[in-house]
């Protein structure tokens, strides 16, 4: 089966690129640890979890589904993702209680919940499984599984790689509901799904 896109364009985006230390929950996806000590993703893996997990969310209303991400790197992919798929979206800052608090103005019960970073975004991570909504995360791997019902391994950091996760699932969750032909592309390309960080920390 051909990959979502080609591998040389996920191995320029980064996106098999892992950090020093692996979990037993990760170890699975993983190909080789670098002589520098940076675990590396297998690509036909991360292709296929991609795949699935564009399946699985196709199969939501948009307004079924939220997205979180407080990374920076995510801010720009995320709002691109809920621009073009009509999804909810906190790109940012998650508000405590949106899932778990009636009394709250914006609260919301999405029927699953994408999450950029189970550590970064935990609490939107606690809140969703409280609530028993069906959680996917971008899981690197120094990551575990906890409370994660479907995993995408990935780097869950790099702006690229950030930029590239969004304009595949956004790609293939219009395809999936019939909004764009099978082989049509987006409209917009990926490039405008990457934030631009001027200064590297």
């Amino acid at each position: 089966m051909d990959t979502l896109v080609p591998i040389n364009v996920y191995v320029k985006a980064g996106i098999h690129i892992g950090t020093r230390h692996l979990t037993k929950d990760m170890k699975p996806y993983v190909s080789k640890i670098r002589e520098d000590g940076l675990a590396i993703f297998d690509i036909r893996k991360i292709d296929e979890r991609l795949r699935l997990a564009s399946k699985m969310l196709s199969y939501y209303e948009p307004n079924e589904i939220l997205v979180v991400g407080r990374r920076e790197t995510a801010i720009t992919p995320i709002k691109k993702f809920s621009e073009i798929t009509k999804v909810k979206a906190f790109p940012g800052r998650y508000p405590p209680g949106t899932l778990t608090n009636p009394q709250l103005k914006y609260y919301m019960e999405p029927e699953v919940i994408l999450i950029t970073d189970p550590i970064m975004d935990k609490n939107a991570l606690h809140d969703a499984y409280e609530s028993g909504i069906t959680i996917l995360a971008l899981c690197d791997t120094n990551h575990t599984k906890n409370y994660i019902d479907f995993c995408i391994p990935a780097n869950n950091r790099g702006s690229k790689s950030l930029a590239l996760i969004y304009w595949i699932l956004a790609r293939e969750y219009l395809r999936n509901r019939g909004v764009i032909g099978k082989d049509e592309q987006l409209k917009v390309p990926v490039e405008e799904f990457e934030t631009k960080i001027t200064v590297e920390e």
